[in-house]
């Protein structure tokens, strides 16, 4: 028996030292960018430092595989445009804007003894030049990109900032007589491999602001990111990614600042987020499947879109798409998809679910006959077809009239819509609300107000 007990507590020991083992192998290097001449003025340009920062976490690989850029607490860091760039020799890289995690209180290039390190809050901000003559020679789609890197994990309770009001003010948008006036701005980014996917960014290009390409694993988590000069960030040519709890924020006049927009990507999960800008809060673009959309609130801004796709007469690949659990406020749309006539291939197996509405003006919106001009694109045989999407569970108010609208092709119709337990009404207390269709063919389940105006029921 006690030969029995002492091969326990044996085996355990050797357990625990295994735990004790792990844990100490956990502990991440830290570089701080201060220490490689980073100045957090706000008005210093701290670029080089941040890339020299980078260079060293990227380039060394260690046991543990895990190493954390730091920007350090209470200072705000100018970074003129930038590039982060991939493949690393670290497994994980994690840069930190804000954390709550143990680390040296200063780089030494070495892991530092047990008794070294300390929690301590971290907060930091990021901002971009205001002038858009600094992007004078360089690509004005670029602010901040991480390109080719993976198990990235950028992290934190800090701040972000575009700055964008200069590029604004000169928006070809809101001042098309302007002369100089601006169709691109800068966005925080990752990259992606060329070919068709080149031909995508340059379409894309004037979306951007933090941009994403080419990276596999990776995450953006509990950061901040504001007043971008157009789109806050692009994920592109990416597999694998989560957004989690951040959020987005640009006034509701700002030009094209989309929150998140998505390109050529896979496996992407938005989730527990908030976020309301000038543009739409999430749109997803072509050659995209599996994207995840879930537990954001959306408002001010255009909802949550798939495209505009097709503009190019291209062959749009997109399916799987899921938005579950999200809220709309003040917003010109909700659940909105829209291709160009003049484009090919197929958007399909799409779900909205459990999502509220509150005074939205076009809660539920298909519209196969996007154009520059609303009404002014002539008819065409060609387009993207939609087929087997769900509307599941929907609730609210619409502030117009029509609260549905399914404006699909004459030429290449609608298929395989649902409907189910959807319950639209009047934002303006008195009023009723109704449904708009051309060529739609599906069905509905449950109570489904305003009535549906199928041609058909194809189920």
């Amino acid at each position: 028996m006690a030969a029995c007990f002492a091969l326990v507590v044996l085996i355990l020991r050797m357990l625990c030292s295994n735990i004790v083992y792990d844990v100490v192998a956990m502990k991440p290097e830290v570089v701080d960018v201060l220490d490689f001449g980073a100045v957090g003025d706000g008005t210093a340009d701290s670029s080089e430092a941040f890339l020299k920062a980078w260079d060293l976490v990227c380039s060394r690989e260690i046991e543990n595989g895990v190493r954390i850029l730091l920007v350090p607490e209470n200072q705000t860091f100018l970074l003129h445009p930038v590039t982060f760039s991939g493949p690393c020799k670290a497994k994980e890289i994690k840069f930190l804007v804000w954390v709550n995690w143990p680390f040296p209180s200063s780089f030494s290039g070495k892991r530092q003894p047990d008794s070294y390190y300390l929690i301590k809050q971290i907060m930091g901000r990021i901002v971009s030049p205001v002038s858009p003559e600094t992007w004078e020679g360089l690509d004005r789609g670029k602010w901040l990109t991480f390109h080719g890197v993976s198990g990235l994990k950028i992290k934190g309770r800090g701040e972000i900032d575009g700055r964008g009001w200069g590029w604004w003010n000169q928006s070809c948008r809101y001042h098309p007589h302007l002369e100089g006036c601006t169709s691109l701005a800068p966005t925080v980014r990752r990259s992606f491999d060329f070919d068709l996917l080149h031909l995508q960014a340059m379409i894309l290009m004037h979306l951007q602001a933090m941009i994403f390409e080419s990276c596999k694993t990776s995450s953006l988590s509990q950061v901040r990111l504001i007043n971008s000069s157009q789109t806050h960030v692009l994920i592109s040519g990416t597999n694998d990614f989560i957004v989690d709890d951040v959020v987005i924020t640009a006034p509701e006049t700002s030009p094209n600042t989309d929150g998140i927009h998505i390109s050529s990507a896979s496996n992407i999960f938005i989730r527990n987020s908030i976020i309301g800008t000038g543009d739409d809060c999430v749109s997803i673009g072509d050659h995209t499947t599996n994207i995840h959309i879930s537990h954001v609130r959306c408002g001010p801004g255009h909802g949550i879109s798939i495209g505009s796709l097709g503009k190019s007469g291209n062959f749009v690949q997109v399916q799987n798409i899921r938005v579950k659990t999200v809220s709309f406020k003040g917003t010109t749309n909700g659940a909105r998809i829209k291709t160009w006539q003049v484009g090919k291939g197929y958007i399909r197996g799409v779900t909205f679910e459990n999502l509220f509405f509150h005074s939205v003006k076009n809660p539920i919106i298909i519209d196969q006959n996007y154009c520059d001009v609303r009404g002014a694109c002539r008819e065409l045989e060609t387009g993207v077809k939609v087929k087997d999407v769900v509307y599941k569970n929907l609730r609210g108010t619409s502030s117009t009239e029509v609260a549905i609208t399914l404006n699909c092709s004459r030429s290449v119709s609608c298929t395989g819509l649902l409907l189910q337990s959807v319950l639209l009404k009047s934002a303006v207390t008195g009023k009723n609300v109704s449904s708009s269709c051309i060529n739609a063919h599906g069905a509905a389940i449950g109570v489904v107000q305003p009535a549906p105006c199928f041609q058909d029921f194809d189920y």
